[in-house]
C-alpha cells in the first residue's frame, strides 16, 4: 500500500474498513454534546468513564498536536506549511514531497528539512498526555503522521510508536540504498548542502526516511494494524484524516468502540458516521486535552510528568 494524497487511490485498508458514505447520511449525523445523552449517543462524560477503565487505547495523531510547539500544520490557509512553500517556486505545494520532483530538484526539500529536523521544538501537553496514557498502562499504540520526533522526545516507547509517515532518525541513499543514521547527514543539511552517499563512487543523494507520496509506508504500520481490532478507545488528535492509508485506520475499530476526535474542526469520517459512540471535541487541541485531563483527575500527574521532563532537558 502506498501513501496517497486524498482518497483517489486506495483499495487495501479502505476495502477492509468498508465504510461507504453519501450525502444523506452526512446530513443525518448529529454532533454529540453533553446535553444530548437521552438518545444514548455518547458524550464527554462517557469518554471519561471509558478512559478511566480502558487498557487498550489507540491514538492517531496529526500535525494539529504539534502546532502548540510552534510547528505549522500543513493545510491551514495563509499559515500552513503548504501555503508557506510558495517561496520555493514549486509547481504545486505537494511536489516537495514527491520523488520525481525530489530527484530533479532536491534543494527545496532539504531547505525545508532544516526547519523540520528534530531538536528545534519541544513536546507540548498533548504529547505528554499520550505519555501519561503509557505510564498508566493504557496506551496500546500511538500512530503519528508527524515527522517532528516530538512523540519520542516526550518518552513514548519506540515499540508503542508507529511513525507512519517516516522519520528523520534514519536515512537511505537513493542510489545504493545504504542506510545512514539521521545525525550523519544533519550537519550537511544545516550547512545547506545536499547529503551524498560516501560508499565508493556512488555519490547518490541520501534522503531522510520520510515517506513521500507514492512510497511504501514503514513495515511497522502494517505489522501493528491488528491493534485496531483490540482497541477499547480510539483517540484521533489533530488530524484532518485526509491522507491515505493513515485515514482509514479510524474506520478499522469495532462499531461499538468509542472514537473521540480532538481537532480544531470536524472531519468527514466523523461527521458522516452513524456510530453512536463517536464524540467530537472541537477547538484548541491542547486546551481540550488539559480539560480532559482535569476531568479524568490526572492533572497533577500530567503536570509532574511535564515538570520532570523540563528539568531533565535543562540538566542536559
Amino acid at each position: 500500500m502506498l501513501l496517497w494524497k486524498g482518497g483517489a487511490f486506495f483499495n487495501g485498508i479502505r476495502s477492509i474498513a468498508g465504510q461507504l458514505y453519501n450525502q444523506s447520511r452526512c446530513l443525518q449525523r448529529r454532533f454529540v454534546s453533553s446535553q444530548d445523552s437521552n438518545e444514548r449517543d455518547w458524550n464527554a462524560d462517557d469518554v471519561i468513564r471509558c478512559l478511566q477503565g480502558a487498557r487498550n487505547v489507540v491514538v492517531l495523531a496529526g500535525a494539529g498536536i504539534s502546532t502548540p510547539s510552534g510547528i505549522v500544520d500543513f493545510r491551514t490557509p495563509g499559515t500552513g506549511l503548504y501555503y508557506n512553500l510558495q517561496k520555493y517556486n514549486l509547481p504545486y505545494a505537494e511536489a516537495i514531497f514527491e520523488l520525481d520532483y525530489f530527484f530533479s530538484n532536491p534543494k527545496p526539500f532539504f531547505t525545508l528539512a532544516k526547519d523540520l529536523y528534530p531538536g528545534k521544538y519541544k513536546p507540548n501537553v498533548t504529547h505528554y498526555f499520550c505519555k501519561l496514557l503509557d505510564e498508566k498502562e493504557k496506551l496500546l499504540r500511538m500512530y503519528t503522521q508527524n515527522i517532528d520526533g516530538l512523540e519520542k522526545m516526550a518518552g513514548i516507547p519506540l515499540h508503542k510508536l508507529v511513525e507512519a509517515h517516516g522519520t528523520f532518525s534514519t536515512a537511505t541513499c537513493t542510489t545504493c540504498l545504504k542506510a545512514y543514521d539521521g545525525q550523519e547527514i544533519r550537519k550537511q543539511i544545516f550547512a545547506d548542502e545536499i547529503p551524498k552517499c560516501t560508499v565508493g563512487e556512488c555519490k547518490g543523494t541520501v534522503k531522510p526516511d520520510i515517506v513521500f507520496f507514492g512510497e511504501q509506508l514503514p513495515n511497522s504500520f502494517y505489522k501493528h494494524v491488528e491493534d485496531l481490532s483490540k482497541a477499547e478507545v480510539l483517540l484521533v488528535m489533530g488530524s484532518s484524516l485526509q491522507v491515505e492509508p493513515f485515514a482509514s485506520l479510524a474506520e478499522m475499530v469495532g462499531e461499538d468502540v468509542p472514537r473521540v476526535l480532538l481537532n480544531s474542526e470536524p472531519v468527514r469520517s466523523f461527521v458522516c458516521s452513524d456510530r453512536p459512540r463517536d464524540v467530537l471535541i472541537l477547538g484548541d487541541v491542547a486546551r481540550n486535552i488539559r480539560d480532559l485531563t482535569e476531568k479524568l483527575r490526572w492533572k497533577n500527574e500530567l503536570e509532574t510528568l511535564m515538570r520532570n521532563a523540563a528539568n531533565e532537558t535543562n540538566s542536559v
